[in-house]
């Protein structure tokens, strides 16, 4: 056969395949291709085509990084593997390596191969068997091989002693117990003059103390000098062209070496003492004008801080992250200051030495930068100075960009509230932040400022005037305006009369008008946010109290909202100007000044309140950790409250109500499923509907729990089963009948009425309920199914969800058509049986677990 007139014959070479592949003009086109090659490298291997063995299994290598399937290549590769020739066994390991994954049970096979490969005489097959074994080894091949590869870690060539380390590290991360067969080899090849060879066993003895504790003690004492005389030879080290970059001598090296220091030297106060001297040597030699040099210098930093380093080194190593702020680079600017958020913990006052640095961080361009800095300097505040950085703050807020407001805002708000000691001062630096980004700053927080002020009775006046003239240099921030707004209806006078003030003030001329005039103003601009309108409302209700003569000003005022759509603005502008016009003997009583707010229980609500968002947004991904649960229907399922006892959500104060309850369907099926439910009718009340239980069947609705003292609940059930609680026990659903001996089991001849378990405009179901004999476990349920609408419902099929402890076992329907208007009915029986019938649970199931029946289609 000529093989040029076959151009997809197994002898076709590969760089023909590739230029086929992408002369394609579409991807059908190429799928053509790849499907004809792949149909003539399997007609080749059928065939035991040996010539093109090598060549087939390159193409398909191609096709497979392509993304087609290759899997019948797979036998391929070991036959090569297997081979004698090293063009062979190169394609053939690096086929393997392709082709083949760790959890593929043929890699077994490759196994003996392998091994013969790693006791081969020809260093290349050696080095060939150490890459494929170091890619795919899988736990079985790492304790087969595991001792041809220490061996191989004492041989005299530098290449296969490299591969060779390389391959123990993928042997110790898939058993982590076969570390102590390395340790004695990795400790004697740091002697080693060749840098791959070192490069590859530091990265090993990394690896050893990762995986074993006995092996970072071994390598504490043993290679601890060494690693320091390799730290020492490559940074003293002439220049060495295959080693040199961009001036420094082996970077990696240098990096992989820190690495291990800091891995030996932590929580080691001797060990961390030998590498002192080497690593301020590092830290001070190393030129950082290049990248290299940067890389290594952080590198050495990370490793002081990690190590028990002395007080000086640190400083030394701090200051080197204070050189990186002042470079150009983003990067090393970025990651110094995170080095320096670590360092925080460890030498507080030599970060403090860069706080000027940082701050211009804050006002840097890149947005990574700005909020790192940010965070920085908020862990950088203290008593002694946090006056300088809340100003350097404060006046950068007036000219930094609006998507950084809000967390610089933040912040700040945080700095004052935490750290102030004065009051004046607290208020003069919140006043600068409403009036600079009052748009920004949190409910919580000029709800705290509104508190402070309440409670500083000799500022009240001072507060007063100064939010009078910020609200009219700048009336458009809303929290200032909210806080202005308060203050001016409870402390008007003092605005007026200038009362209470400080040295550091000037009088102020304002009128009861002016004062009205602002309100006015506010309640204008604001016409959309009802919180603000309100508060508008009620100051302008007060100061009618306080400025008479502006009385009837403020009624016109405020009667302007009786129309307004927002119920809530209508009903306040109706009652005010109710008060105003026609209870003038009250009034002054009634809007007196609120008394002082209690600010301790307010910061203890505040805080609770915070505590309990946190938990909120930790538990909101989890299922069961309540809130509500939707529905098909579009209704909203509120989380069962018997169940709160089982996540420990129930209160030991507020014990859950017990009765006695009619002999409604619940009971019964509560006996037929083997289930305790939770009894739902209050003490002395009315007893639950008989559609509670169905409810929870249907997956729309739960038992409601009523609280109240605590009572003996008696269950009736066909039986007569009575269960009593204990008094203030919450009581739970008892998961099987019989949970104790003293609990009579059902009477399997009792009649069960039958129940309407679903009924909409649409369909009817009713279930007829049936005990078989001598099996209290099993209860047969037939279904009877009712079409309602008065078109026939054609594929009906009837589905059913059962907790794991139940087996549901469906009969098939009777029909799967349901005749129009009730003309007859559709007919299926279940079998339910409960395989933990009478045994008692530490535990319950979750809320999920109770719809036993999810729907029907």
């Amino acid at each position: 056969m000529d093989l040029s007139l076959n151009p997809f014959s197994s002898g076709t070479r590969l760089r023909d395949m590739i230029r086929a592949i992408r002369a394609s003009k579409t991807a059908a086109e190429e799928r053509a291709v790849v499907r004809r090659e792949c149909a003539a490298i399997r007609a080749a291997i059928s065939e035991n085509d040996q010539d093109y063995r090598h060549r087939n299994m390159a193409k398909l290598m191609f096709i497979h990084m392509l993304g087609y399937p290759t899997h019948f290549g797979q036998m391929e590769c070991l036959k090569l593997i297997a081979a004698s020739g090293f063009p062979e066994k190169r394609i053939g390991y690096l086929g393997l390596t392709l082709l083949l994954d760790e959890r593929q049970e043929v890699l077994m096979l490759v196994t003996n191969s392998l091994k013969q490969d790693l006791n081969h005489s020809n260093q290349f097959i050696v080095g060939l068997a150490l890459c494929a074994l170091g890619n795919i080894c899988s736990a079985e091949m790492a304790r087969d091989l595991a001792p041809e590869v220490e061996r191989l870690l004492q041989t005299r060539d530098a290449n296969t002693k490299k591969k060779a380390a390389l391959c123990s590290i993928r042997i110790v991360r898939k058993v982590p117990d076969l570390a102590e067969n390395f340790m004695g080899s990795a400790a004697s090849l740091l002697k080693e003059k060749h840098h791959g060879v070192l490069i590859s066993v530091v990265q090993l003895c990394t690896e050893l103390c990762k995986a074993s504790r006995e092996a970072l003690e071994y390598l504490r004492k043993h290679s601890v000098e060494g690693l320091v005389r390799i730290l020492r030879d490559v940074s003293n080290s002439s220049y060495a062209p295959e080693y040199d970059i961009a001036g420094i001598t082996d970077p990696f090296l240098h990096i992989r070496v820190l690495r291990l220091m800091r891995t030996l030297g932590q929580g080691d106060a001797d060990c961390s003492e030998h590498v002192n001297d080497i690593l301020a040597q590092v830290a001070t030699k190393t030129e950082s004008n290049k990248n290299a040099g940067n890389a290594i210098l952080y590198e050495c930093v990370e490793t002081i801080m990690g190590i028990e380093a002395t007080s000086g080194l640190r400083v030394l190593a701090i200051n080197i992250l204070g050189r990186f702020l002042s470079n150009r680079d983003n990067n090393i600017r970025y990651v110094a200051l995170n080095m320096l958020m670590k360092a925080m913990a460890v030498d507080t006052l030599a970060v403090q030495r860069h706080r000027v640095t940082i701050l211009e961080c804050v006002k840097d361009a890149d947005v990574s930068i700005r909020k790192r800095a940010l965070e920085l300097v908020y862990l950088l505040v203290n008593d002694t100075n946090v006056k300088p950085l809340t100003k350097e703050l404060v006046d950068y807020l007036q000219v930094s960009d609006d998507d950084f407001k809000e967390d610089l805002t933040a912040k700040i708000c945080s700095i004052v509230e935490k750290f102030s000691q004065d009051k004046l001062w607290y208020l003069d630096q919140m006043f600068k932040v409403l009036t600079l980004t009052g748009n920004f700053v949190k409910d919580d927080v000029w709800h705290s400022l509104i508190v402070l002020i309440s409670n500083a009775s000799e500022l009240q006046g001072y507060s007063v005037r100064s939010l009078y003239k910020a609200l009219q240099a700048c009336g458009t921030q809303e929290s200032l305006v909210r806080v202005a707004v308060w203050c001016i209806g409870e402390y008007g006078e003092m605005l007026v009369n200038n009362i209470s003030m400080l040295d550091v003030e000037e009088p102020i001329t304002v009128t009861e008008s002016d004062a009205v005039d602002a309100l006015e103003l506010a309640l204008k601009r604001y016409s959309v946010d009802v919180t603000t309108r309100a508060m508008c409302l009620v100051a302008l209700l007060k100061l009618s109290s306080r400025f008479p003569p502006t009385s009837k000003r403020i009624q016109v005022i405020v009667a302007q909202n009786k129309g307004n759509t927002v119920l809530e603005l209508q009903q306040r502008s109706i009652e005010f100007n109710s008060i105003i016009q026609r209870h003038q003997s009250i009034k002054s009583s009634l809007l007196e000044r609120m008394p002082v707010l209690d600010e301790a229980n307010y910061l203890l609500k505040r805080a609770a309140s915070s505590q309990a968002t946190v938990s909120l947004t930790k538990s909101a991904p989890s299922a069961a950790s309540g809130g509500s649960l939707k529905v098909p229907n579009g209704a909203v399922k509120p989380p069962p409250a018997p169940l709160a006892d089982l996540l420990d959500l129930s209160s030991d104060d507020a014990p859950v109500t017990t009765s006695a309850p009619s002999t409604a369907p619940n009971d019964f099926l509560q006996d037929l499923l083997g289930i305790g439910l939770i009894d739902t009718s209050t003490a002395g009340g009315a007893p639950s509907a008989s559609t509670d239980i169905l409810m929870d069947l249907l997956s729309i609705g739960s038992y409601p729990v009523q609280n109240g003292p605590p009572a003996t609940s008696n269950i009736t059930s066909p039986d007569q089963a009575v269960t009593k609680h204990a008094p203030g026990t919450p009581q739970v659903i008892d998961l099987l009948d019989g949970l104790s001996a003293s609990t009579p089991l059902p009477d399997v001849n009792a009649a069960y009425p039958s129940i309407t378990a679903f009924q909409s405009a649409t369909l009817k179901i009713t279930f007829n309920f049936k005990k078989q004999p001598g099996k209290p476990q099993e209860t047969t349920v037939h279904a009877s199914f009712t079409n309602l609408t008065s078109a026939t419902l054609t594929n009906f099929m009837f589905q059913a969800a059962v907790p794991k402890f139940i087996q549901l076992r469906l009969d098939p329907a009777s029909s799967s058509t349901l005749p129009a208007s009730g003309n007859g009915s559709v007919t299926q029986s279940l079998s339910v049986t409960n395989n933990q019938h009478g045994q008692v649970f530490d535990s319950m199931p979750v809320a999920g677990e109770y719809d036993f029946f999810s729907g029907c289609l």
